[in-house]
């Protein structure tokens, strides 16, 4: 009888347990899926499930897991190769994904809910882009199309009300003119709008990947072919939107636009980034980290004067800023220590033997001075200065030095003109001098 007694108690617990489970294909491409919990902050690990032959897995979930975003990451880099979904404490997540066609939820009526409002939104915006590309001026048809919007949206919201999901679809309500607009008018109105619903200090939506998304559209997709002069306009759009009270997360997407200009090497924008938003808030914030990478970068952009250091040569002080008598200077942070430098100085040297107006300025991160003093009489034609400390020299920081060697190539204003990664490229870049 208690044999009894106890399963009858076990069943229910184990009818009620939630659990995430998905499909990948193709399945041999997956070999896990790794469960986070997402913050605003960060992303927690929980557990990872195993993808079988079949492209399948399954997480249970424990019961002490609150309700919130929480992320699938499938593959590396785990930055690029993720997805969001939405878990209220309540129901099991079930899905299928494809490399080709994305995610498809089967279970969990949050994440059905969000998917389905996104695909009717998207028909219905499809519908607006045809009636505007056809230059048409019909009023009814554009009362219409805009008539649907209004109630998709409507009937979604109501749908969602006591939903997790709720956030996010009253975050995405779009533009709804009262009456006929052309498309330059409602061009217009629809970029005024796109930030305008967004709660920025929503947890919910700062956990999400939403934000981020909303906020990169608006800057690199809002219009046609942008210029620098519009990005930037764009980013202040942002900033704008984005209370001052809510420093963390303003910071946090701000940072992402800078990387992202970083990665175009587009140094005016990134530097108009730091300089007008995201240095004071890193500071304002104590990012530490942060504030010297942006001050790194903006000190090693193509386009700034190289920072100064001092020099000692022929026993006599001078610096960087105060050489004279070369066209161009190539700038070297390297170690005696280092087996890749002591492979590409040579190479070096012999680059730049018949450039008589290029000067080479070797910096040597090094511990002590035994061994580069050993080194540097190999390279008699180059400007030497050591810098003791070696990773803790304070000139790493300033130049962003990560790695040896580091190249930058300076015009005889000390002007950074170009910043070879490798000898390769540096023998690309010396060529034509």
């Amino acid at each position: 009888m208690k044999k009894i007694l106890i399963l009858l108690l076990v069943l229910p617990l184990i009818s009620i347990a939630q659990s995430v489970k998905g499909t990948f294909s193709p399945a041999e491409d997956f070999s896990y899926a790794f469960l986070y919990h997402a913050t605003p902050d960060s992303a927690n690990y929980i557990d990872r499930g195993q993808v079988d032959e079949n492209g399948t897995f399954e997480i249970q979930l424990d019961s002490t897991l609150t309700p919130g975003i929480y992320k699938i990451v499938y593959a590396t880099p785990p930055e690029e190769n993720n997805f969001d979904f939405i878990y209220d404490g309540k129901e099991s997540i079930a899905f299928n994904f494809s490399l080709d066609k994305g995610i498809n939820f089967t279970t969990s009526e949050e994440n059905k809910l969000w998917y389905s409002y996104l695909k009717s939104i998207d028909m219905v915006n499809q519908t607006i882009s045809n009636y505007y590309g056809k230059e048409n001026t019909d009023k009814k048809g554009f009362n219409a199309i805009f008539k649907t919007l209004k109630d998709t949206q409507t009937a979604y919201e109501e749908l969602a009300e006591d939903k997790l999901v709720s956030h996010f679809i009253q975050a995405n309500r779009p533009y709804m003119p009262s009456k006929h607009e052309d498309i330059s008018t409602y061009s217009n109105h629809l970029k005024q709008h796109y930030l305008s619903q967004i709660d920025f200090s929503d947890h919910l939506l700062q956990s999400s990947s939403y934000l981020t998304d909303r906020v990169t559209a608006y800057v690199f997709h809002m219009v046609d072919n942008p210029n620098n002069d519009t990005y930037k306009q764009h980013v202040d759009d942002v900033a704008k939107a984005i209370s001052n009270d809510d420093s963390a997360i303003k910071t946090s997407l701000l940072e992402i636009l800078w990387q992202r200009f970083v990665i175009l090497k587009n140094n005016d924008v990134a530097n108009y980034i730091t300089d007008n938003y995201l240095l004071e808030l890193a500071q304002k914030t104590n990012s530490i980290v942060l504030e010297n990478t942006l001050i790194s970068y903006k000190n090693t952009s193509v386009g700034s004067v190289a920072q100064d250091f001092e020099i000692t040569l022929n026993d006599k002080k001078t610096s960087l800023l105060e050489l004279e008598g070369a066209d161009h200077y190539l700038l070297i942070f390297w170690s005696s220590g280092c087996s890749h430098c002591l492979n590409e100085l040579p190479k070096v040297k012999a680059m730049v033997a018949n450039k008589p107006h290029l000067k080479v300025v070797a910096f040597g991160l090094e511990d002590d001075d035994k061994k580069w003093s050993k080194e540097i009489k190999n390279y008699p034609e180059f400007i030497h200065q050591i810098g003791l400390g070696k990773w803790d020299n304070p000139i790493v920081n300033t130049y962003g030095v990560s790695a040896t060697p580091t190249y930058f190539l300076l015009d005889a204003s000390k002007v950074i003109i170009a910043k070879p990664h490798g000898i390769e490229d540096l023998e690309v870049t010396l060529k034509d001098l």
